[in-house]
């Protein structure tokens, strides 16, 4: 091999810089437009000020939010005893402090609307009466993550258990509750991937179904079909949150049962229950109770045409069920969209009473100007104002997006419109008299998502929080929601 002289590397290098160096004197800051692509330089102000990542300083910030709790660990038709003794679901309550660094963002008539669900809140375990939070939200949320810890504080505090609402068709790891089902059980949403021809989807805007949609006419007869079966199964899980892991009361929904279709349920392989579905194809639910937290249950469906399996409620016999609902790549958007005549009475059955929509993320990343921020607002208003229309005595929160970051010259920067969207939907919140919480300003603002990456509280991705994140992110909500009822617990 030929050695190479130091100096023709020397000289080689000057020849390349003195090549580059006009380049860099005249390169635009935004790149030069080439027509099919843009060519991106090396300018004079990053040769002599080079960027570097900018990063707000969030250890006062997260030092002082206490995610400890305390955890307390405890051939006929066959129909099921429903043999529980409604005792499961009391309080254990505790020290309510008003003290919290950020708040709930309302107007007059949200601070009404929070103070009448207060009202519904205090007398909930006493009362051994039974409320729903529903908590709709995007990827962030998504396998029970935040849901998950707000459930165990408000469940701690006033009283309740289980998970609430869980799909019927699972496809989100999650810790709180376990669940299998055949390979002919198809999931159909709202939101994204297969739909169902006609929005009959409930609460949880998905449903999932073990035949396809048939429209019995001159092509489909129920005489042409063959019945076919599927299976699903739920348990509880050893690792979920104490609250959660216990559950007596456990509940199908379904709509869109329009032939004859028969379920039956068996606990840890032994038939407890047999049942033909109601076939005027509303909304309806099967409800089994127990006298405790029952072992694995399945559900074995068999019909020609099959229902639309809603959900499955895990409670136990009174306080507050609080369900996570996530809705990955949603704008909270589709809300409009769903069938009120099936959607409506299974708010009614939850008797839901709040309901948390945690969207935006999902947007952020798409706006071009202010005026696609804005209609995204307005629209999103009018999502808000469905729900209320649905359920007029439920208080609604929307928790926006949290700082996210995108990479630029190898520098992760918050967003450009983020902001701007965090006040357009505060303002668009507080206007339909619901309360608004900005996760965005209690992560601590403009690029502050590059510290919590670097403290393992957020992904690589700098989006989605870590587990310890969420729960920090949590605590901090549920710090501004208790605050807010602490001070008017304490007035009335």
């Amino acid at each position: 091999m030929r050695e190479i002289k130091a100096y023709k590397v020397t000289l080689f290098v000057i020849a390349v810089l003195a090549v580059l160096a006009p380049a860099v004197y005249f390169a635009p800051e935004d790149g030069w437009d080439l027509g099919f692509t843009k060519l991106n330089f090396l300018t004079q102000e990053d040769l002599y000020n080079p960027k570097t990542q900018e990063k707000t300083d969030i250890t006062d910030l997260i030092a002082d939010i206490d995610t400890t709790m305390t955890v307390i660990v405890e051939d006929t038709i066959i129909t099921h005893a429903n043999n529980s003794d409604g005792t499961l679901g009391a309080a254990n309550g505790g020290e309510l402090s008003e003290d919290a660094s950020t708040e709930i963002h309302l107007s007059e008539s949200g601070i009404t609307s929070m103070h009448n669900f207060f009202q519904i809140l205090r007398g909930v375990s006493s009362k051994k009466e039974k409320i729903s939070i529903l908590h709709y939200g995007d990827s962030q949320i998504e396998g029970d993550r935040m849901t998950s810890y707000i459930r165990q504080r408000i469940q701690d505090q006033f009283g309740g258990n289980g998970p609430g609402l869980i799909p019927a068709k699972n496809v989100y790891p999650s810790f709180t509750f376990k669940q299998t089902y055949s390979e002919s059980f198809v999931r159909y949403t709202a939101f994204g991937g297969e739909k169902l021809k006609v929005a009959h989807y409930g609460a949880m805007a998905s449903v999932a179904r073990f035949t396809p949609e048939f429209e019995l006419d001159s092509l489909f007869t129920i005489d042409s079909l063959v019945e076919q079966t599927g299976w699903i199964e739920v348990a509880p899980s050893k690792v979920a949150y104490s609250r959660a892991k216990k559950f007596n009361n456990v509940t199908m929904h379904y709509n869109s049962c329009e032939t004859p279709t028969k379920v039956v349920v068996t606990r840890d392989g032994a038939i407890i229950h047999e049942e033909e579905l109601i076939t005027d194809g509303a909304h309806h639910d099967l409800k089994l109770t127990f006298p405790y937290t029952p072992g694995n249950l399945r559900y074995t469906f068999t019909g020609k045409i099959s229902p639309n399996i809603c959900g499955f409620s895990l409670e136990g016999d009174y306080g507050v069920q609080v369900s996570n609902i996530a809705m990955r790549g949603s704008s909270g958007t589709m809300f409009r969209r769903l069938k009120t005549s099936t959607l409506q009475p299974m708010y009614n059955t939850l008797n839901t009473k709040m309901v948390i929509m945690q969207f935006g993320g999902n947007s952020v990343p798409f706006f071009k100007d202010s005026a696609g921020v804005r209609n995204f607002a307005s629209y999103f208003k009018s999502q808000i104002n469905t729900i209320k229309n649905m359920n007029p005595d439920a208080f609604v929160v929307v928790i926006g997006p949290s700082d996210m970051s995108h990479l630029d010259d190898q520098i992760y920067s918050t967003y450009k419109f983020l902001p701007y969207c965090v006040e357009q939907m505060k303002e668009a919140t507080k206007s339909t008299g619901s309360g608004y919480w900005n996760l965005y300003a209690a992560m601590g603002g403009r690029n502050s998502m590059p510290s919590w990456v670097e403290k393992g509280l957020a992904g690589n991705d700098y989006i989605h929080f870590s587990n310890k994140g969420a729960k920090i992110a949590s605590q901090m909500f549920y710090d501004a929601f208790i605050a807010e009822y602490a001070k008017w617990n304490n007035n009335n």
